[in-house]
């Protein structure tokens, strides 16, 4: 098993050298996350990730938790429960929450720092805090007051912890399908009845009670998407004071079996007339419910990055101390039987590969959480919309890129280990396995696609893009006599403008052609992402060769940039090509051909 090391000189060069987070979080009015304070939660999130987290994450994968099925509790693996215990004293669980519910008040985007690091230690540890941040966020926007001052406090302090429940046996991405149902009581409670599966955290041993936030229907709900209402729905019934009662009707039913993450408790909930209060307006659940998800999606995407950098640590390590055969031009190690496998043309694509999308996709979250800062604290009723118009535009991407970039850096990473990455005693197997389920929950890389697409383009006019890719102009116009750059700048800018014209495209044959959008949409989603990395390698050169890093991490930023756009961007031919082509090449064949 590789030790892991918290990538905090990276960290601190994306968020202080190419964002300038800190003049950002001024003009936002978030003075207190000066570049001190920014300095010291990077540097003790990465000390408790990789002191504390990372010795449990094989523990974790090996042991996984027990339901105990008499009385539907769940035990986590050994050390879980005390790391959480750990996390909740140092304050962590309040780092992004507002100070009236007892939070720090610092910025999504160190949060999203925050994450990385957990998620790159321990992937199944770090889904049992994850959750509660979005039911936190569901809650301030859409609660009543006494929720608020109920709910909020004990989810900030971490003494509760909180889930979100959508998906039912027969019902996934289609939530219009549900069959939970939420019945009046005389109190102005409700009785929750109905199954949820793939809870992640729903039942477990590390907080005082588990916060539901449930998807259901009431009597008189009209049908489809548009019934739909959500409630909160504890473990232990809360009165409206805040004072945590008796058992409530609702339990584990079964523990998932799965590929990966088997230190996280995956739930089958059974919600037997269980007591719930009405969150926001009847029938209007899924608003509430979408600042949950939507928040959960850029978290995921920040779950596959962080695969990408331990996949990435594992196999650096390993090609630099793996001797065997010999190097493309000779010895290099002369008094060795063998040179270490990193002198290998193929290795090193692979290694470079995995940095280049790690560090990039870096920037690009980063980036994205700055916006969602943005969108809450922006200075003027203009640029809160317009960040929130982007912020919006990334978050599939984000979301599907850099989990589908953790599959490829995963894989490579097993390359590199060769039949040692296939077993345990290195680990890679599982960041493998463990991976995977990042480009599935929170939607599909599919439902990612064609949301970036539809909604996200086509339903806003682009106005997403428009604004991403204004940035990218400005850029370029500000360092037209940057020698640093001028090397990228023709190529950054030939594909931002084919990134506009393929859009159009798409959207004009979409108007007369619907299925073209879904026929596009997985190649446009590819396509965004290596362009918006384009860009950020193109940001990255420019701010590492005036910084105070040294000369070799400045080298190493414009060698692994030149990496990128010679062997990584041109990736987008092969999805420019394939929008082109159309619907018909996948709509044509008859659906009962499939089988011939």
């Amino acid at each position: 098993m590789s030790n892991y090391k918290a990538p905090v000189t990276d960290l601190r060069f994306a968020l202080h050298d190419v964002l300038k987070a800190e003049s950002l979080f001024a003009a936002m009015g978030l003075e207190d996350a000066s570049a001190d304070v920014i300095d010291a939660v990077l540097e003790e999130a990465g000390r408790f990730s990789a002191s504390v987290l990372a010795p449990l994450n094989a523990v974790g994968d090996q042991t996984g938790c027990k339901l105990d099925k008499a009385t539907g509790e769940v035990t986590t693996a050994p050390g879980f429960k005390e790391a959480y215990a750990q996390f909740v004293e140092g304050g962590w669980t309040g780092l992004t929450a507002a100070a009236e519910f007892g939070g720090q008040g610092m910025p999504e985007t160190l949060g999203m720092a925050l994450s990385e690091m957990v998620s790159s230690a321990n992937l199944a540890w770090s889904l049992f805090p994850m959750l509660s941040h979005g039911a936190v966020e569901a809650l301030k926007h859409y609660g009543e007051d006494w929720q608020k001052e109920a709910f909020l406090k004990p989810l900030v302090a971490g003494h509760w912890t909180g889930t979100m429940c959508l998906t039912e046996p027969h019902a996934g991405t289609d939530l219009g399908l549900l069959k939970t149902r939420a019945e009046p009581n005389a109190d102005g409670s409700y009785s929750i009845t109905g199954t949820k599966i793939f809870i992640t955290a729903g039942e477990h041993d590390l907080s005082d009670n588990i916060v539901h936030l449930v998807l259901a229907k009431l009597p008189d709900a009209p049908p489809g998407p548009k019934g739909i209402s959500l409630f909160v729905t504890p473990k232990y019934k809360v009165d409206r004071d805040g004072n945590k009662g008796e058992r409530n009707a609702l339990r584990c039913g079964a523990l998932e079996h799965k590929m990966g993450i088997h230190g996280s408790s995956t739930c089958v909930m059974n919600f037997d007339g269980a007591q719930g209060y009405l969150v926001g307006q009847p029938h209007k659940g899924l608003q509430a419910m979408f600042v949950m998800m939507n928040s959960a999606r850029l978290g995921v995407g920040v779950q596959g990055l962080a695969q990408s950098e331990r996949a990435y640590q594992g196999a650096l390590a390993y090609a630099r101390e793996r001797l065997q055969s010999r190097a493309p031009k000779g010895p290099l190690l002369a008094d060795k039987p063998a040179d270490p496998i990193i002198a290998q043309p193929d290795v090193r694509r692979m290694l470079l590969t995995t940095k280049a999308l790690t560090e990039g996709g870096r920037l690009l979250a980063a980036h994205a959480y700055t916006q969602l800062d943005a969108a809450q604290n922006g200075s003027d009723d203009k640029a809160r919309a317009d960040a929130d118009t982007l912020v919006s535009f990334l978050t599939p991407i984000v979301k599907a890129c850099l989990t589908e970039w953790s599959i490829e850096a995963t894989y490579n990473g097993q390359q590199v280990f060769g039949g040692h990455g296939y077993i345990a005693e290195h680990g890679m197997e599982q960041y493998a396995r463990d991976a995977r389920i990042t480009t599935l929950y929170e939607g599909t890389t599919g439902i990612q696609a064609l949301d970036l697409i539809g909604r996200k383009t086509a339903v806003s006019q682009g106005a997403g893009l428009k604004l991403f890719l204004a940035e990218v102009e400005q850029f370029i116009a500000d360092n037209a006599n940057n020698p640093a750059v001028a090397e990228f700048l023709p190529v950054l800018g030939a594909k931002a403008k084919e990134w506009g014209k393929l859009t159009v495209s798409v959207l004009q044959r979409a108007a007369a052609n619907p299925e073209e959008l879904g026929a596009a949409s997985w190649d446009y989603l590819f396509y965004s992402g290596y362009v918006a990395l384009a860009y950020w390698w193109a940001r990255a050169v420019a701010a590492a060769q005036v910084s105070g890093h040294t000369d070799s991490f400045k080298q190493a930023k414009l060698e692994t940039a030149r990496f990128y756009y010679a062997r990584v961007l041109p990736r987008t031919l092969t999805h420019a090509a394939s929008m082109e082509a159309g619907a018909d090449p996948l709509m044509a064949m008859d659906s009962a051909r499939f089988g011939d």
